[in-house]
């Protein structure tokens, strides 16, 4: 009698966490590994549940597919690590027992990293392993990403007619991060096939019960909860879980309540967790009639509490020239020139200040700080930075959040300069995102959502700006990933600086055919040695020959080779206000009067422009 047949009669019992034992006895690498190196101890794992009342065992397979295997280059090991996983798990079992092949999910909070057709490749090979080696089911467990999980299942159901034990991951109650309820993503894997639909893990049997609630009895399919043991605790460098097994004791009758037929567990429980669920459901009946409660529907606001008073950058792009100049954050704490150079910026008429977020890897003063100071003090839009180096997930959304509420709405996201590069190269740079992922979690935001899918009362109002480097090898791959960008909700692009007139003519005819603005970096030479140190050190930027030997004659002479470099950005203005509505312009140095000279030139050469335009409409006319 397959588990399947037994459960129209029976609640059973499946095992708990294999990782968090293996964990607890010093095993901190590939888990899945030590089937094969540790066969003998796994065993006595699968032992250890099923004498605490376990009906269904899985294998030790959560992560034995290509691509997580790959990380610890044991990726040519699938078969063998599959096959042995089953063998130790079928030598472990005794009567009344039933082994099913884990295949857990790939995609996490950010589903973008990885496409579903490496998932499908990665996938099949695991199935096919399992498969041959005769389980007695299939559960795929740990979903986060609802398009992930419904593609596996729908191949799981095509290979084979074994049970399929269907199970999604949420961060909030009763929703996907998606925003799916949960209700309609059972419904819509119980119309894939699935046997078994539920819940694993993140949640502990609090939060899992609440969701439960709103879940009705499916039509077909059974129910199945796999709760964690409790939230994990960080202590001394280990993760460690202090849900004790009374406490689940207790809550086993609310999920047998719930019409759960499947009753196991997740991160943090121990043999002891499983038996307090069978010793306490122990010739308990399932239900088969529930009242569902209804969930709250979630409504997301239409609206924000902190409109924004000004037009997105790229609205003002389109419109009409533009001018925009970085004015880095200082690097200590004296203020007085930043802040000069700031109100001199402002007289000027720029549109913008932008903020590099620790360009470098160099620690300055926190960008949306001085940025807000900026807005409030002097009346000038600050456009935020934003690195994906420094903070992690908790940390990006939590800072776009403050942003949101202090008002400062235009921000740009870019990757960041590895630690290494910086004054402190034994700092750790946190990546948890790219610059794509970034700019679509902001767009998220804008519509309401945390990046977990939870509703965050109102919208947020960010205009999003990207980075372009022209500066490679190929120009066609570095538009390509402008268009990827702007598909990920990219509103603007700013460029890297550009040395040449022959760049911006390339730049304008291979981008041309975007609907975004872009505007153009230029950054004025100080000096042959800074020439020399842009070309050769800093990453994005290119600077041709024959400027480097413009400014290596004046090496000399200080004075004259900033009056060389200011007249090679005013002709490389003449250029690009030909071209581009936008002008980004780098101040080096804090030598704001600098940019204050050529922010000047460049509001005179947009209106000759404008002027000259306009008198040829008039006689064309």
């Amino acid at each position: 009698m397959s588990f399947l047949e037994r459960m129209k009669d029976e609640i059973l019992i499946a095992d708990g966490a294999m990782g968090t034992l293996l964990y607890s006895y010093g095993t901190d690498s590939c888990f899945e590994n030590l089937n094969l190196s540790h066969a003998e101890q796994i065993q006595q794992i699968h032992e250890a549940y099923i004498l605490a009342g376990a009906n269904l065992i899985q294998t030790n397979t959560y992560a034995a597919n290509y691509l997580k295997l790959q990380r610890y280059g044991l990726e040519e090991q699938v078969k063998e690590i599959n096959t042995y996983a089953v063998r130790n798990a079928r030598n472990a079992i005794k009567k009344d027992a039933y082994v099913v092949g884990t295949i857990g999910g790939i995609r996490g909070i950010r589903p973008n990293t990885v496409s579903i057709e490496e998932i499908k490749r990665s996938f099949r090979e695991q199935l096919y392993c399992l498969l041959l080696e005769g389980v007695d089911g299939i559960l795929l467990e740990t979903y986060y990403d609802l398009e992930e999980l419904e593609h596996v299942l729908a191949i799981t159901r095509k290979e084979t007619d074994l049970p399929i034990i269907a199970q999604v991951s949420l961060h909030e109650v009763g929703i996907l991060q998606d925003q799916t309820p949960i209700s309609e993503a059972l419904s819509r894997l119980e119309k894939l096939g699935a046997d078994v639909v539920g819940l694993n893990c993140r949640l502990g049997p609090h939060h899992m019960l609440l969701t439960l609630e709103g879940i009705p009895l499916p039509k077909q399919a059974y129910l199945s909860s796999y709760p964690n043991a409790s939230i994990p605790a960080y202590t001394d460098g280990k993760f460690h879980y202090e849900g004790d097994s009374e406490y689940f004791r207790q809550s086993a009758r609310d999920f047998r309540n719930q019409g759960v037929r499947l009753l196991g567990g997740c991160c943090g429980t121990t043999p002891d967790h499983i038996r307090a669920f069978a010793k306490e459901l122990k010739g308990l009946p399932p239900i088969t009639e529930k009242k569902v409660k209804n969930s709250k529907k979630i409504i997301i606001s239409n609206s924000s509490a902190t409109l924004r008073e000004d037009p997105p950058l790229q609205d003002i792009v389109k419109e009409r020239a533009s001018i925009i100049v970085e004015l880095d954050p200082p690097k200590k704490l004296n203020t007085d020139k930043f802040f000069e150079g700031a109100k001199a910026l402002e007289n000027i008429g720029i549109d913008a200040i932008t903020l590099a977020d620790n360009s470098l890897a160099s620690p300055r003063i926190c960008n949306s700080a001085i940025g807000y100071r900026i807005k409030k003090e002097i009346g000038t839009r600050p456009l935020i930075h934003i690195t994906c180096r420094d903070r992690n997930i908790i940390g990006l959304q939590s800072h776009l959040m403050g942003l949101h509420t202090l008002g400062l709405h235009d921000v740009l996201a870019v990757t960041g300069d590895p630690a290494r590069v910086g004054d402190f190269p034994g700092a750790s740079s946190v990546y948890d995102m790219s610059s794509f992922e970034l700019i679509q979690m902001i767009k998220q935001l804008n519509a309401g959502l945390s990046i977990s899918g939870k509703d965050l009362g109102e919208k947020t109002a960010f205009s999003v700006g990207a980075a372009f480097n022209p500066n490679v090898k190929s120009l066609d791959r570095a538009v390509q990933r402008l268009e990827k960008k702007i598909e990920y909700g990219a509103d603007y692009f700013i460029s890297q600086p550009i040395f040449s007139e022959e760049k911006l003519i390339e730049v304008h005819g291979a981008i041309k055919h975007l609907k975004k603005p872009l505007y153009i970096g230029l950054m004025p030479l100080t000096s042959s040695k800074n020439a020399e140190y842009l070309h050769h050190e800093v990453p994005g930027i290119k600077i041709s020959d024959s400027i480097r030997a413009r400014m290596a004659e004046l090496k000399d002479d200080s004075i004259l080779a900033a009056r060389e470099g200011i007249a090679i950005t005013k002709s490389l203005i003449d250029a690009a206000t030909e071209l581009f509505n936008g002008i980004y312009l780098i101040t080096p140095f804090m030598r704001y009067e600098i940019s204050v000279e050529l922010s000047a030139y460049a509001h005179e050469t947009s209106a000759k422009i404008s002027r000259r335009r306009q008198n040829a409409e008039v006689t064309i006319n």
